[in-house]
């Protein structure tokens, strides 16, 4: 059982030899790419040696109850002890999304409903701040288009943790929010007190751990300069600080005016550049790979509706995993563990599925 433990337990000892080289901490994002990986298999190796030793105690109190009955008390609780950590190593072993430690960029874009989805967008904006408080990570406003009613048409959000467990980091637990979120209530432009729907899309990129990990040829880009606006039109800014790039190859078209200096401004722009263009590679190579490897919850369908956020009843909703609660107060504040948790779930128990199907 667990044949495959071995092949990983090796993998663990070689990372360790790596680990204690010098010269591995010469280049910042192997380093960090092979802390990853060793965070990852010490949780296996550390589950599979507990599993090892749980059965050694069980095949020992087996054969002693034969000959004294106080044993034998100790065998269904160790068969118990044994069971869970017999599930503990198989959902370690599920393949894990190589991302999953990454930190992310976070855009979330008015959809559906004008003025009510810009003004949900800033709901939904104040959620994961939150979360991502509650979480111990930072954020860092990157790009905002403000509504005339204080909402956001657009808004871009770094989040970062530098977890090096990967079942710890953003990508782990924010990359199921990708899609569209629909909300129910009464908007605070309507005079009637009518329910109205509307949807507000969330995206959400992997970000890349150095500028050497993507590849971009500069004279692939097309960059413009502009002088920056806010809600209505109106001029921010006396220079042309703002910046657009386009990437021709793929026709990824990125603009930047948060900050006063165009510096800074093209710096961001492609630090979200190289996030999509990386989203852009995983996606292709998910198409190729078809039904392999693919999640069943977190699918790379932008356009699918994901959520519903309903109001008058306090209730949220998952339509991917099936969860239901009627805390959105709380969500809307925060807290997002329970609904995630449900996806992660079920990201799992697809994934052992596709294992026992392998076996």
């Amino acid at each position: 059982m667990f044949t495959q433990v071995e092949v990983l337990l090796q993998e663990h000892a070689d990372l360790q030899e790596q680990l204690a080289n010098p010269e591995l901490h010469a280049n910042a994002a192997l380093a960090k790419k092979v802390n990853r990986r060793y965070a990852e298999l010490s949780k296996i190796k550390a589950a599979y040696d507990s599993w090892r030793a749980t059965q050694d105690d069980l095949a020992a109190a087996t054969e002693l109850a034969k000959e004294d009955e106080s044993f034998a008390a100790e065998v269904p609780r160790l068969e118990t002890e044994l069971a869970e950590a017999t599930e503990k190593v198989r959902r370690l072993l599920i393949p894990r999304d190589p991302d999953d430690a990454r930190d992310v960029i976070l855009e979330i874009k008015g959809g559906e409903g004008g003025a009510e989805s810009a003004l949900f967008a800033a709901d939904l904006l104040r959620m994961y701040l939150h979360y991502a408080e509650s979480k111990g990570w930072k954020t860092e406003l990157l790009e905002s288009d403000e509504s005339d009613l204080g909402g956001y048409k657009n808004v871009q959000v770094a989040v970062k943790a530098n977890a090096s467990d990967p079942a710890q980091g953003v990508w782990a637990h924010l990359k199921y929010e990708g899609g569209v979120h629909r909300v129910q209530r009464v908007p605070v432009t309507e005079s009637q007190g009518r329910i109205h729907t509307s949807t507000t899309g969330v995206l959400v990129f992997p970000e890349v751990d150095e500028p050497e990990e993507i590849d971009i040829n500069q004279n692939d880009l097309k960059i413009d300069v502009f002088r920056s606006s806010g809600p209505g039109g109106q001029s921010v800014n006396t220079t042309d600080s703002a910046v657009r790039i386009t990437h021709l190859p793929t026709g990824i078209v990125v603009s930047m005016q948060n900050e006063k200096s165009q510096i800074q401004n093209r710096e961001a722009a492609m630090r979200v550049l190289r996030a999509r263009l990386l989203a852009l590679q995983q996606e292709e190579a998910e198409a190729e790979a078809s039904a392999h490897r693919k999640s069943q919850i977190r699918t790379m369908d932008r356009s699918e509706r994901i959520r519903t956020y309903n109001f008058p009843e306090n209730r949220i909703a998952d339509h991917r995993t099936g969860f239901k609660a009627y805390n959105l107060d709380q969500v809307m504040n925060g807290a997002l563990d329970a609904v995630i948790d449900s996806c992660i779930q079920a990201d799992e128990e697809s994934r052992l599925a596709e294992l026992g199907q392998e076996e």
